[in-house]
């Protein structure tokens, strides 16, 4: 089986910022640390049919971020609600579980809110509706960037961990897309993937002796088994065979298929700890040529790692 990586994950389980006090690196002064944008600007905001009250978006990917509801005085029997919504595109959104604010009116008006967002996509956004009557308020979203000269070093060494400790446990770590290729059909009745974690499978086609593309039709002639945390499955149904044609000389067999946890919050803790440790090691050792030593030799990233280990 050839395997090629189509789509890289786009976030890793440990933030910068967890990093950076995993190593006790400090940016400077608490001020220029945060970074507030307003998201609903603050005023007088009149009634609206439903929630059509849309902040603006905010890039917190690898920050902590803090959603601040500033109400001011509702109208008479005016009420406001508030949601936190989150996106991986900045165009499609859905609602953060959890984001909803309490709903304000005039009886705990004129006080300041605050939620702490806690989720893995890269963008977020304040909307919000008016009911009744027009109501004061507005909502900003505060990052904490804390900045360093090293960072483009700390976010490269965070993917080397992560790239390292895939490598020991035979794991895609968080979501990432790959490319299967056979060079024949197998004799049983099931292909086994790699990484654990299968979250779909995408397509699984193939190119006959003339370079003509099939591609197979999920449930009818194939059967994907997920399989939890261990290595998924594509299984013949009952009384279906793998196609007879003779196959195409390179590569003829693709399956495409995604895999991973979904979520930075999903990854086992001794994952995250063992990635820590090893970019504690990578830190400590930058520019030394023992840094290939520093990450083979880490025995307690290793002995974290050896339960979660996908074998055969």
């Amino acid at each position: 089986m050839n395997l090629i990586q189509a789509t890289a994950p786009t976030i890793e389980p440990i933030t910068l910022n967890e990093l950076k006090l995993h190593l006790r690196l400090d940016s400077g002064s608490f001020a220029d640390s945060i970074t507030s944008t307003q998201s609903i600007a603050p005023g007088s905001h009149a009634i609206t049919e439903g929630y059509a009250l849309l902040g603006s978006a905010v890039d917190v990917l690898g920050k902590s971020a803090v959603v601040t509801l500033k109400a001011g005085t509702n109208g008479e029997d005016g009420t406001v609600d508030i949601k936190i919504q989150e996106s991986d595109d900045g165009t499609t959104w859905t609602d953060w579980t959890g984001g909803a604010f309490t709903q304000i009116t005039t009886a705990n008006d004129n006080a300041t809110y605050e939620k702490a967002y806690t989720g893995t996509k890269q963008y977020i956004r304040a909307v919000g509706q008016v009911l009744l009557a027009a109501c004061e308020f507005g909502v900003d979203i505060l990052t904490e960037d804390a900045t360093l000269a090293e960072d483009d070093l700390l976010s490269d060494i965070l993917t080397t961990a992560r790239e390292h400790v895939e490598d020991i446990t035979g794991r895609a770590i968080l979501t990432q897309t790959w490319d299967a290729y056979l060079s024949e059909w197998p004799d049983g009745d099931h292909i086994i993937l790699p990484f654990g974690n299968l979250q779909s499978v995408t397509s699984v086609s193939y190119k006959d002796s003339e370079g003509t593309e099939t591609t197979l039709t999920e449930n009818t002639d194939y059967l994907v088994e997920t399989n939890g945390d261990q290595k998924g499955r594509i299984v013949l149904p009952y009384g279906v065979s793998w196609p007879s044609e003779t196959l195409y000389p390179s590569n003829p067999i693709k399956i495409r298929f995604v895999c991973g946890w979904e979520e930075a919050a999903d990854v086992p803790k001794r994952i995250k700890s063992a990635i820590k440790l090893i970019c504690a090691d990578l830190y400590e050792n930058r520019g030394e040529r023992t840094i290939g030593a520093a990450v083979t030799e880490n025995k307690a990233a290793e002995r974290l790692l050896y339960p979660v280990r996908l074998w055969g």
